[in-house]
């Protein structure tokens, strides 16, 4: 309490000009800036490209959550997988052998391709580009202001100092009551050196960590070319992907064959359980249903499973009005 006293009466007495106050020099102070400086854009290019990847705030907020009690974030659809499976159950309502109907289903089935692109490259973003910028933050720029802080503390101590100095020299050759003014002067100026030794050693230390501002500046430079090429393999493969879907559809309405037949209709004999309700699950790779009790699948789409009783092997699945058995081991279940 008598430190932080003694402190608030040295700020005071500086903002009124009545107290002298140590400066540092002009490289350490444009060092000092140039932190301050990239730190604050540090953090706002940080919420930024969050936003960017996860423009849902409650989505952040949570695997802000999860990333702090380190546990894995959940499996969520975009909004572009919703999208694709929503058309692709409306179009085997409306039947795939319907012009409208197979092409909600190839329409579909690329925007859950879409979906799992724009899934690779939010995760390739946060790898190369979030996670060291987020670290800086939290690890060196954490350590700089702590040093900063202590820094400050010593700057104050070292001015304390000087001020008993004076006050001492002022009071050589009066008459005071108790140790004479030779060894209070003595004793300020001991004082002052150790006071000076740790302020010139606190202010190296910080001063290294505030050069090394600028190596991160590298680092994050090579992050930042990294991101750009995330984005440009991005929108690359959006580009592939849109430019087949409108081949495809420009060849349905022209009444060709469509490149990607609708499934069979199968007909299981067994029942999903009636304690579990349905599942979203995600097709790891192609299934070729082996008769008419199972149901084809193809990778990245997302269909609806549920749990068969006493069968751990396989679930049923649906999609739309076609139901079918399908290997566990095919799907990927998304809580």
């Amino acid at each position: 309490m008598v430190e932080l006293f003694l402190l608030s009466v040295q700020l005071t007495e500086e903002k009124l000009g009545t107290s002298e106050k140590t400066e540092l020099d002009a490289h350490f102070e444009n060092l000092a800036e140039r932190s301050d400086v990239t730190k604050q854009w540090t953090e706002k290019i940080l919420r930024d490209t969050e936003a960017v990847l996860t423009p849902n705030p409650g989505y952040r907020v949570e695997d802000f959550l999860f990333e702090k009690i380190d546990k894995k974030r959940p499996n969520r659809l975009s909004n572009l997988e919703y999208l694709g499976l929503d058309m692709i159950e409306a179009g085997n309502e409306f039947g795939p052998g319907t012009a409208y109907g197979s092409a909600l289903i190839k329409v579909g089935q690329n925007e859950q391709r879409l979906g799992h692109i724009e899934r690779d490259f939010i995760a390739s973003s946060h790898h190369c580009f979030l996670v060291p910028l987020r670290k800086f933050l939290d690890g060196e720029m954490k350590t700089i202001l702590k040093e900063r802080s202590i820094l400050e503390s010593k700057r104050l101590d070292l001015d304390a100092c000087k001020n008993r100095v004076r006050k001492a020299r002022s009071m050589l050759g009066q008459p005071t009551e108790g140790p004479s003014p030779e060894y209070l002067l003595e004793v300020a100026e001991r004082d002052l050196r150790v006071a000076q030794s740790e302020f010139d050693r606190q202010a190296e230390i910080t001063k290294l960590l505030l050069e090394g501002v600028s190596s991160s500046h590298t680092r994050h430079l090579r992050c930042l070319h990294e991101f750009v090429e995330a984005q440009v393999t991005f929108y690359a493969q959006c580009h592939q992907a849109m430019q087949e879907l409108q081949k495809d559809i420009a060849s349905m309405s022209m009444g060709k064959t469509n490149s990607s037949p609708a499934m069979p209709h199968a007909h299981p004999s067994p029942s999903p359980s009636s304690t579990s309700g349905g599942l979203r699950a995600r097709v790891l790779c192609d299934y070729d249903a082996k008769d008419s009790s199972e149901l084809s699948l193809m990778t990245d789409e997302v269909i609806t499973v549920h749990k068969i009783e006493g069968e751990t092997d396989y679930m049923l699945a649906e999609r739309g009005n076609q139901r079918g058995r399908v290997p566990t081991a095919f799907l990927d279940v998304i809580n």
